[in-house]
């Protein structure tokens, strides 16, 4: 599998004591609020970002049906990972008991960790991830301790209009050559997620790392500008300039490309598995059955890199009831409950197995596809500062596909940027 994990681990560890400097608290406080609640139980929050796929409710109301005195209440927050991120972080620093669960997206484990906000889920809080795909755990520890239980992992996927494009487009330059079936048939070619937020990020570096440039080297260090990477950038910047990516696209976060791609205006794009189920089910849907996913165009030979995603729960340390908090951990990554994201929800499991399930793979034709672009995804760098680093490349990334900074110059301060926050 492609990943940089050794990356983030280097990152961490040049910043430790930085973090012992700024992290705000004592560790003997630390340690006493760790040591609070372990034994509780009682009602418990759970808290995420939107359920675009519509499988929380279900599976709360199945929890609180079999736990009358340990009932759990869904607080939903907005579906922009900027603002959900924004939401937990106010919720943290007051120290508030509201959050017991919180589903953190797996670039804010090392942030949260390193602040003291999460419960390490060891000695008597552990859990059991020998069934979990490797990357998934990875991207829930930190410091060599685990902080969260993976519940979905996540890879981007290209789907598009079958009934239009006989064989998907294995390299970006083939892809913006098919645009001119788009043109003929009035539609918008190419989308992402191209507004200024994280999604941006994950688009940018997609785009970067598919290109054969990288964020971060192998010992932690900031090398984005590279030939390779401005290569990648000038893809976005070339493709929204001469109209592939449409005008409003750069307006896009994953359900305004989603609802454009289902309302049969759009011939591709690159968004998460989320979209095949919906694109499939939803009555409003113009494309059931005219639509396919396959890997994410590369640059040459092989498929592209996706960014890995996905999502992990975590038990605030801050909870009063973090027996009942770690018993819904638990339940969340049982099989039965993985089974039902991936069915309900089009959500990437994180147990191995389900992967070569026949039944599931009859079931769900993209779950190969999936797998190859879970295989080949990259990390966005792992840093206890990650703010700040996504801050740099969202910023960049966007004046240069908007045309308001050339592409080297974007790649030039994205460096400039991301070494600034690496010192801290």
């Amino acid at each position: 599998m492609k990943t940089n994990r050794t990356v983030g681990l280097a990152v961490l560890a040049t910043t430790s004591l930085i973090l012992t400097a700024c992290g705000g608290g004592d560790s003997g406080g630390e340690e006493e609020q760790a040591a609070a609640g372990l034994e509780d139980r009682g009602p418990i929050t759970y808290v995420q970002g939107k359920d675009n796929s519509g499988v929380v409710p279900p599976l709360v109301e199945k929890w609180n049906a079999d736990h009358p005195e340990e009932q759990v209440t869904f607080k939903e927050l907005t579906d922009e990972a900027d603002q959900q991120h924004e939401a937990m972080v106010q919720n943290f620093q007051a120290e508030s008991t509201g959050y017991d669960v919180l589903s953190v997206d797996v670039v804010w484990t090392a942030e949260f960790a390193a602040k003291g906000w999460l419960q390490a889920l060891e000695g008597d809080t552990a859990v059991d991830t020998a069934s979990f795909l490797p990357a998934t755990v990875d991207a829930a520890t930190y410091d060599g301790k685990l902080y969260a239980a993976p519940v979905s992992s996540d890879g981007g996927m290209l789907y598009y209009r079958k009934d239009l494009v006989k064989t998907p487009p294995e390299s970006w330059d083939e892809m913006m050559d098919m645009c001119s079936i788009a043109e003929e048939n009035d539609m918008d070619c190419y989308a992402g997620q191209f507004s200024e937020y994280e999604g941006l990020t994950v688009n940018a570096a997609e785009a970067i790392n598919t290109f054969g440039g990288e964020i971060v080297d192998d010992a932690g260090a900031p090398t984005v500008d590279s030939e390779e990477s401005r290569a990648g950038l000038e893809a976005l910047a070339t493709a929204y300039k001469e109209g592939n990516i449409p005008k409003d696209g750069i307006t896009y976060t994953e359900e305004e490309g989603r609802i454009s791609f289902q309302n049969g205006d759009l011939l591709f794009l690159r968004n998460w598995p989320y979209v095949y189920g919906l694109a499939t089910t939803d009555e409003t849907s113009k494309i059931k059955g005219k639509f396919e996913a396959a890997p994410l165009p590369g640059s040459g030979d092989g498929p592209g890199a996706s960014s890995l995603g996905g999502h992990s729960a975590a038990i605030s340390v801050y909870s009063e009831n973090k027996a009942t908090a770690l018993d819904f951990l638990k339940f969340l990554t049982s099989e039965e409950q993985q089974r039902v994201f991936l069915e309900e929800g089009s959500l990437a499991p994180v147990i191995t197995s389900l992967y070569d399930d026949p039944e599931l793979a009859k079931k769900f034709g993209y779950l190969p596809v999936l797998k190859t672009s879970i295989e080949n995804a990259v990390p966005r760098p792992v840093t206890p500062y990650y703010p700040a680093v996504t801050e740099a490349i969202q910023q960049n990334a966007y004046q240069a596909i908007k045309g308001d900074k050339s592409v080297d110059q974007a790649i030039t301060d994205m460096q400039a940027a991301i070494d600034q926050a690496a010192a801290g």
